[in-house]
């Protein structure tokens, strides 16, 4: 088996998160929204491991949604962050590839897990 760049890059952004959490209840004083951001933006990873040891495919398909419901939501944290000047322009373009990386990887690796199941009925 090789490299598993989704875990690896998940785990990676969620610490990432932490960190972005600590500077936010720490220098901008923000404990509301820097919790939801923790919150989703480390729940990703973890749903991507529990997808690892999956029951089925359409379970792994569906512990796989709801990492990628958990990155929607924390684009949306990042976003609002940004827009209430909590993040400054470079944070904020900072973090962002990032959290686009992971939802288009979630999003090919539902597409082509739904491919392969449809294709071996």
């Amino acid at each position: 088996m090789g490299e598993n760049i989704v875990k690896n890059k998940s785990f990676a952004f969620a610490l990432r998160v932490v960190k972005l959490f600590q500077y936010l209840q720490a220098e901008k004083k923000e404990y509301i929204l820097s919790k939801q951001l923790l919150r989703s933006g480390t729940a990703i990873g973890a749903l991507i491991r529990e997808a690892e040891q999956a029951e089925s495919k359409a379970d792994f398909i569906h512990k796989m949604a709801i990492a990628q419901k958990e990155a929607n939501e924390t684009d949306y944290w990042i976003e609002l962050l940004f827009q209430a000047t909590y993040l400054n322009e470079t944070q904020y373009k900072s973090i962002l590839p990032d959290i686009t990386e992971l939802k288009k990887l979630l999003s090919s690796i539902i597409i082509k897990s739904k491919e392969n199941k449809n294709n071996k009925k």
